[in-house]
């Protein structure tokens, strides 16, 4: 395939439609032109095919596969719909989830809110290089930048929509810790939170019976004899989804607002649209060592290969060799684990607690294939606004974009795998001049303003 092919290619998987260069264009013509006048080859010889033409494009000079890539990298400025959530664009219920977001009552010892780890002043992160709420967890907290626009949630897509992986952080032990049942008490006990809820989804349940709705309670598997499973088994099974429901709402509140949290106007995006444009302004909004970093990003330093179209992710998973710390070799099955606890979770788009069971809820789940690859591989995160996310990697492992250039340069402690590991994954010898230009290209997609509207509501 040549390599205008492959940038066709690419352009296909983000789904969107760019410009292309074809054998009619003029600039591409006046090009091959200008070959054949200094005695290179022909315009019909493959060698010209196989080379990308470059560009001149106001200040800038592009090849194909460049401008390709460019071009596909425009993020719109509201997520796709999910089918699965009726509430998903309301506006009331994401007000109501911006409430239930900055709010710490939410948790067991009411010390813990989404925004703990969800910071927006770092990054809607939380500047850690393993998540901490009401005790350390296992991997680092992923932005929320750009969220709304994911496929699967989690670094190992144990989720498979925004609503049902913002309900677990509320039960696990070592995030929120809460249950359900105390969820519900807190937004009717609440004037403030009972009416929102109520503005958005409706009434609310009686829960005012302490021996029908106890304080808290929530469904464990029985085999753990944890104390919520013998509260939460003893109530009627219509109690129980009564309290469900409520608890699913707010997962879909929280999307509803999470869905808002949306940057799309770094440097980058300026340059991009000035490359567009032929706007030669526009096009210095990014510097000339940017400029020269997403060249490498496009071209020698391969990046692109997984960190493509708007959200510059593949938005797969990947087994990316990253060393634990001290030496250790990580453990973490990553998506080999995530598909099962996927696939065996309550809030699955194909539950019954899905708007929409049907349709793409079921296809993205039925051609789910779990082989020995899958172990050790993590979502491709998004390098949106990565300069204000630090530190990197699922882990943690790296505290600067720097150390995560070199280490891609070089794979040196890189952790072995147990099959033939990503064949895309190779070192691309960058030398220092190129890793500082590529970590200014990387720091030239953060647009970390967050609008006043983002901020936690006043009471």
């Amino acid at each position: 395939m040549t390599r205008i092919g492959a940038a066709t290619g690419l352009i296909a998987l983000t789904g969107l439609a760019v410009l292309a260069c074809t054998a009619a264009d003029p600039v591409r013509d006046e090009s091959r032109a200008t070959a054949r006048a200094a005695g290179g080859v022909t315009a019909g010889d493959a060698a010209v095919d196989d080379a990308p033409v470059p560009r001149v494009i106001g200040a800038v000079t592009l090849n194909e596969d460049e401008l390709a890539i460019l071009l596909a990298s425009a993020l719109p400025a509201t997520p796709p719909p999910n089918p699965t959530n009726r509430y998903a664009d309301d506006p009331a219920a994401a007000e109501f989830g911006r409430r239930v977001f900055y709010d710490e009552r939410f948790s067991a010892r009411g010390d813990v809110s989404c925004a703990t780890c969800h910071d927006p002043m770092l990054g809607f992160a939380d500047g850690k290089r393993i998540a901490e709420g009401t005790a350390l967890g296992t991997r680092h907290t992923p932005t929320l930048w750009n969220a709304g626009f994911g496929r699967w949630f989690f670094w190992d897509g144990r989720a498979d929509s925004l609503w049902a992986q913002a309900l677990s952080p509320l039960e696990n032990e070592v995030e929120n810790a809460t249950t359900r049942l105390a969820l519900v008490h807190r937004i009717a006990a609440d004037p403030l939170f009972a009416r929102e809820y109520e503005r958005a989804f409706g009434p609310l349940p009686d829960v005012s019976d302490p021996a029908r709705f106890p304080a808290a309670g929530r469904p464990v598997p029985a085999d753990l004899e944890h104390p919520d499973h013998l509260v939460w088994a003893a109530m009627a099974p219509s109690d129980q989804d009564a309290v469900t429901q409520v608890f699913v709402n707010v997962g879909k509140a929280l999307e509803a607002f999470q869905r808002r949290i949306v940057s799309n106007d770094a440097p980058f995006d300026r340059f991009r649209r000035g490359v567009e444009e032929g706007d030669v302004r526009q096009q210095r909004q990014m510097t000339a060592a940017a400029r020269r970093g997403f060249q490498l990003f496009a071209g020698k330093a391969r990046c692109h290969l997984c960190h493509h179209g708007p959200l510059f992710t593949d938005l797969e998973f990947h087994n990316t060799r990253v060393p634990g710390f001290e030496g250790t070799t990580s453990l973490d099955g990553g998506r080999f684990q995530g598909i099962d606890l996927l696939l065996d979770g309550e809030f699955l788009g194909t539950s019954r607690w899905s708007d929409d069971p049907g349709g793409l809820a079921e296809a993205k789940v039925s051609y789910l294939n779990r082989t020995g690859h899958s172990w050790g591989e993590f979502k491709t995160p998004s390098l949106r606004n990565v300069a204000a996310t630090a530190p990197y990697m699922h882990n943690g492992r790296f505290a600067t974009l720097e150390e995560v250039v070199t280490f891609y340069s070089t794979l040196e402690g890189a952790a072995p795998v147990h099959h033939r590991g990503e064949q895309l994954l190779e070192a691309t010898n960058l030398a220092a001049g190129e890793i500082a230009d590529l970590v200014a290209f990387l720091e030239s997609l953060t647009d970390n303003d967050v609008p006043d509207e983002l901020l936690a509501p006043a009471d």
